[in-house]
């Protein structure tokens, strides 16, 4: 395990290195003009060349490059063209913000995704079996767009359950908090239900049809206690990686959620930034998306050495 987090630490900076280049560039040939966005249609050309000038936007690529990049290392994340805000605090929060729905979403999804995946698995070849997986795959198909209305419409606008927004009062307390996540969470967890059950109903189809579950069967053990002492840590280990990738997908996917649902998290700070060619804020937001991408890579694969001792004795061996 330290050979492998030693190697995983050392690959990190280079891996930012990249990402870095391909934001800058990225975010380089956007178009539009940021001085002509950032000062309005009236300016002048003359005033709209100084502003572009002042902001060092004439310079040569590698240089603008290597000045973002010092910047950025050094916390010197600059002031927003739009907002007219400090990027780094502007950022935080906003990381915050989708930091909160996005585990508030795990939260719901691992206990809905691993039971279905067990019962669909422990079941196979019957008609749960056949109405999980179907169930799985078409709202797997669904864009959450789609499912967020639809719960809107029916939880918010119909039976007025749960509020329209998802942003809380500034005198909310958790219970009220939650309530407003609910719904922008639930359209996540019904995306990505059938992609981890899957990995779960194949993985117990394997443990139910070993040896060891079988002999458990014939000591005459209960098919509960068969369930929960012998097939579901086997059988959820596998399900590791799938779960984290899903919190990937959670933490970088969150644009269209968060937009539908008046949210102010970092995929809405992303996309408005694009729109509005606001360079720092989109640099930085996409800087530390990448980052939270890579911190959950390495934790979903320390977790997964850490569950199944196979993977640890194919590494030392």
């Amino acid at each position: 395990m330290r050979t492998f987090l030693l190697r995983r630490l050392a690959a990190v900076p280079l891996t930012l290195a990249g990402v870095s280049i391909l934001v800058f560039l990225a975010t380089d040939v956007l178009p539009g003009d940021v001085g002509r966005t950032v000062l309005g249609r009236e300016a002048s050309a003359e005033a709209v060349a100084l502003y572009n000038r002042r902001l060092g936007l004439d310079d040569p690529v590698w240089l603008r490059y290597g000045r973002w990049l010092g910047h950025f290392l050094t916390g010197d994340w600059g002031t927003s063209y739009t907002l007219r805000e400090p990027v780094a605090a502007l950022v935080r929060d906003r990381l915050v913000a989708s930091l909160t729905l996005a585990l508030f979403a795990f939260v719901l999804l691992v206990p809905v995704a691993l039971g279905a995946g067990l019962v669909a698995g422990a079941r196979h070849d019957t008609w749960l079996d056949r109405v999980i997986s179907a169930t799985g795959l078409a709202l797997g198909a669904t864009p959450e767009f789609v499912t967020g209305v639809v719960l809107l419409v029916v939880f918010s606008v119909r039976l007025r359950w749960f509020p329209v927004s998802a942003q809380a009062g500034p005198g909310d307390g958790p219970l009220a908090v939650l309530g407003h996540l609910f719904l922008p969470a639930l359209s996540l967890v019904l995306l990505c239900t059938g992609y981890v059950a899957r990995h779960v109903r194949a993985s117990t189809i394997a443990v139910v049809d070993g040896g060891y579950v079988r002999a458990a069967r014939l000591r005459g053990m209960p098919p509960a206690r068969v369930l929960s002492r012998h097939v579901l840590r086997n059988a959820t280990v596998p399900a590791t990686s799938a779960l984290g990738v899903q919190l990937q997908f959670l933490l970088g996917g969150l644009v269209v959620v968060e937009l539908l649902f008046n949210y102010p998290g970092l995929g809405a700070l992303l996309l408005q930034s694009a729109v509005d060619r606001d360079v720092p804020t989109l640099q930085a937001a996409a800087m530390v998306l990448g980052l939270a991408y890579l911190t959950v890579t390495l934790l979903a694969d320390i977790a997964y050495r850490l569950l199944d001792p196979r993977v640890r004795l194919a590494v030392t061996a």
